[in-house]
């Protein structure tokens, strides 16, 4: 999930996103607040989703145009709205970073963004 505004972004960050569901956006660069969806709530994501999900957070942000970003990432449970504060602006508890080049999201495929440790369901017939 992308917010694709500042308004967007409040709305995923803090309304959308559940407390295990997983949250990027690039340190220190305005941009779009991505959210992953965390079903089973795994303590962390499989190398290829959190790339995925951080190149699409550079991609729609001022750092579009750098060979590299530093993208934060924590869950939605870290981040904060400060009363009063503009739209789109959070404060992040506790966050790692992921060095990530801007990902075109036309170049991905749901092979780029699948989660492999991600437990499937049974369809009951």
């Amino acid at each position: 999930l992308v917010g694709k505004n500042a308004e967007d972004n409040d709305r995923l960050s803090t309304k959308i996103g559940n407390a295990d569901d997983f949250w990027f956006h690039v340190a220190g660069v305005p941009g779009s607040h991505v959210v992953v969806r965390n079903p089973y709530n795994d303590a962390d994501l499989p190398r290829n989703v959190k790339n995925v999900a951080a190149g699409l957070a550079a991609w729609y942000s001022k750092a579009k145009n750098a060979g590299k970003a530093s993208v934060h990432y924590t869950t939605c449970r870290y981040v904060k709205k400060i009363p009063g504060s503009p739209a789109g602006q959070v404060l992040l508890g506790k966050y790692k970073a992921i060095s990530v080049g801007p990902l075109n999201p036309e170049s991905v495929t749901s092979a780029t963004a699948t989660n492999p440790t991600q437990k499937k369901k049974s369809k009951t017939l």
